[in-house]
């Protein structure tokens, strides 16, 4: 989890008088989860963020199920998904339980309104495109291979670079986190993590806009899209700190884990929500010892259910699998490598393969959008 920081001014004490150059005082407000004992930031506004013109419900984003739950090995392929539109308002859903949900877009439309996810927190794989991610903590700049993550309640908003984007959205109930494993007891990253504190990146430019009209924001909440006017710009915040703002981490910072023989996939975790965790497979250095087979065995997903998103199209351990392909492999049937993989890979020294995976600890739905760019001769591609 990120640690402590800070942007813009702050008073030297917590809930004081914070004297606005012109007269009155700023207006503190406290934002966090688990109440007011998770972490949490305090924001310091021009004008109470309370000041709401107008609100309405705008549609329903229930998710809706494949009545098909007959038990097969699935592949799904971004590539063939229309999905133009808005970054925060046109995002297909795929796949989803109740404590998480995968969602894809190709946005090509700047948003002129405000996003707030009450619902839970967002990691977001930038597979292409660059720009800045905006928000009342300030501008985060991002580019490809950039995973954000955007904590529950932080609104915000894409201000996309002129060049095509590709976009992998994870929702999570719970609060998105590095795994414990990684932390020593004061919060700090461990020597043998795979990442450290130099690799996150945090706001680091904070932009005050002192503005009166009327400003749309979206809410998500409630399984519904809302819309709220504010009469004032949403990033009226002079300052603020904590240990609660959205932060990004680049895929290609991951610092592989190898060993003598063939590492499992837990090596690879870069966070975890409840439910389930996200993990890096990157380019690396193959297993040393001379017997070893660097490609995976055969394994069960025992009360878990595997996702992984190809960031190329080399993968070790697959064939017929291409940029963007999306595979699920559910708890109750095995897999492993595809034939030929898995005896091909003794000898080799190194892979440059690139996918993010996505675990869950509870059986996935497959959304109806996601059948229409299903491969139904996956679940026969292991016959020899």
């Amino acid at each position: 989890m990120p640690n402590y920081h800070t942007l813009g001014q702050i008073p030297r004490k917590r809930h004081t008088v914070f004297p606005q150059p012109g007269g009155g005082i700023y207006f503190e407000q406290l934002m966090g989860n688990k109440g007011f004992t998770g972490p949490a930031s305090l924001l310091y506004h021009i004008r109470q963020p309370t000041q709401v013109k107008a609100g309405e419900v705008l549609r329903d984003v229930k998710y809706e199920a494949d009545r098909d739950t007959s038990l097969r090995l699935r592949h799904f392929r971004t590539s063939q998904l229309s999905c133009a539109g808005s970054p925060t308002l046109d995002r297909v859903p795929l796949l989803f339980n109740s404590d998480t949900a995968l969602l894809y877009c190709e946005p090509d439309v700047q948003d002129e309104h405000f996003y707030r996810n009450s619902m839970g927190d967002e990691y977001v794989y930038v597979a292409a495109g660059e720009g800045v991610l905006e928000s009342q903590f300030g501008d985060l700049p991002y580019t490809q291979g950039d995973q954000l993550i955007i904590h529950r309640g932080i609104l915000h908003r894409f201000r996309m670079a002129d060049v095509p984007h590709k976009l992998l959205v994870v929702e999570s109930r719970g609060y998105l986190r590095t795994p414990a494993r990684y932390r020593n007891e004061f919060g700090q990253l461990v020597e043998g993590a795979p990442f450290s504190e130099r690799d996150i990146k945090r706001p680091l430019e904070l932009k005050t806009y002192d503005e009166t009209g009327e400003f749309k924001l979206v809410v998500k909440q409630y399984n519904k899209l809302n819309s709220v006017i504010l009469d004032h710009h949403p990033f009226d915040v002079v300052g603020w700190d904590g240990y609660y703002y959205p932060w990004a981490f680049n895929i290609h910072d991951f610092e592989p884990i190898t060993g003598a023989i063939h590492q499992p996939p837990p090596i690879h975790q870069i966070l975890q929500g409840d439910g389930f965790v996200l993990c890096n497979f990157v380019p690396r250095q193959f297993d040393y010892h001379p017997d070893a087979i660097p490609a995976p065995y055969a394994h069960s997903n025992v009360m878990s259910d595997e996702v992984l998103y190809y960031c190329s199209e080399e993968f070790m351990s697959r064939k017929g699998i291409e940029y963007g392909s999306i595979t699920l492999h559910p708890d109750g049937l095995p897999h492993g490598p595809h034939p030929g993989r898995y005896e091909g890979s003794i000898g080799k020294q190194r892979t440059e393969e690139m996918a993010v995976m996505w675990d869950t600890f509870n059986p996935l739905s497959v959304a109806r959008q996601a059948l229409a760019i299903e491969d139904p001769d996956y679940i026969t591609s292991w016959l020899e």
